[in-house]
């Protein structure tokens, strides 16, 4: 597997939703990462794609994340879906189209945050990397109800092809160098603290 290219990677931020937040494993370290996650696409402009899974029954996205998200100044896009995966909704591949400039799918690089982990995570990781894409599994961003839940769905996922990462690396890699004209602004972002569990 490669490391990410930052012309090719897209961030997907899969169902961070309202009751769902207040029960899945260790919230406060996957919201702040996941806020990290976001911050450091808008340093590298890597567009962002956010989902939403039935936001009438499960609520709005958490404010922090949906903050962060709309803070972003890249392409950036927001799908609504009824499918638990989110390539079962017909508009996804439009939306991912829009953001990312046409990277056809067996070059995308796709980083992933997101709840559940056994649901529309791994339904979604599994239907990109059928396709061809790369996934790219930030672990301190994926979570679910239960540690067996989100561990065994990470084991799968990285079965089939996936990618275990964290945002760190994630920066890191579309860094490349120390030269990076985004280098200080992410050592600072990443001084801010780690991420609590």
């Amino acid at each position: 597997m490669e490391l990410l290219d930052v012309r090719r990677s897209i961030v997907l931020v899969i169902d961070f939703q309202g009751k769902l937040m207040e029960i899945i494993e260790r919230p406060r370290l996957v919201i702040a990462a996941t806020i990290r996650l976001l911050k450091l696409s808008g340093l590298f402009g890597v567009p962002v794609v956010l989902t939403e899974q039935y936001p009438r029954g499960l609520g709005p996205t958490h404010p922090d994340i949906r903050a962060a998200f709309d803070e972003l100044t890249v392409p950036k896009g927001v799908l609504e879906k009824t499918s638990f995966g989110c390539c079962g909704n017909r508009h996804f591949e439009r939306v991912l189209e829009e953001v990312l400039g046409g990277v056809e799918p067996a070059r995308r690089q796709v980083v992933v945050a997101g709840i559940e982990a056994h649901v529309c995570v791994m339904q979604t990781v599994l239907e990109l990397l059928r396709q061809g894409s790369q996934v790219h599994l930030c672990w301190e961003c994926v979570s679910g109800r239960g540690a067996e839940y989100r561990l065994h769905a990470l084991e799968r996922m990285v079965q089939a092809g996936a990618v275990l990462t964290n945002h760190e690396s994630v920066g890191f890699e579309w860094a490349r160098d120390k030269g990076h004209p985004q280098f200080k602004a992410m050592s600072a972002l990443l001084r801010e603290g780690q991420p609590m569990a």
